[in-house]
């Protein structure tokens, strides 16, 4: 490999945790874990397609986003599909009783959650408490 080639090889692998920041990641098993480990808030939207709460709220965390860039900066957003993995360990240990649920997780707490909830202020507040465990 030449010189150019791994100077741009080594850029481009140092800009993939910022780029997995820039919008939320699709679940996998394994991801909320690591992202815990590696010491990261995660905000968990479990959500599914067809469903109108979850659009309400996706709407209003899109528009949280835009207002306060510090929010995709700090927070690891993951998105949870509800038709894939509504039965998974996952939902399960988190005791999520249906699609339209936002928690916030930092080491081995939950910080907060909403359930089919889809007020600004109310969404904001849960936002806000990520941003302040992922920065203190």
């Amino acid at each position: 490999m030449n010189r150019r080639d791994f100077l741009s090889l080594t850029a481009a692998v140092s800009l993939v945790p910022a780029l997995a920041r820039a919008g939320a990641m699709d679940y996998a098993p394994g991801l909320v874990t690591k992202a815990l480990e590696n010491g990261e808030t995660v905000f968990l939207d479990f959500k599914a397609s067809w469903c109108g709460t979850c659009a309400a709220q996706e709407r209003v965390i899109n528009a949280l986003k835009a207002e306060n860039p510090a929010y995709d900066d700090a927070i690891t957003f993951i998105d949870v599909d509800w038709d894939q993995h509504g039965k998974s360990k996952l939902t399960q240990s988190l005791r999520i009783p249906r699609r339209s649920t936002l928690v916030v997780l930092k080491g081995d707490q939950e910080l907060g959650r909403i359930v089919a909830g889809t007020s600004k202020s109310d969404i904001k507040a849960l936002m806000d408490t990520a941003l302040t465990a992922a920065t203190a």
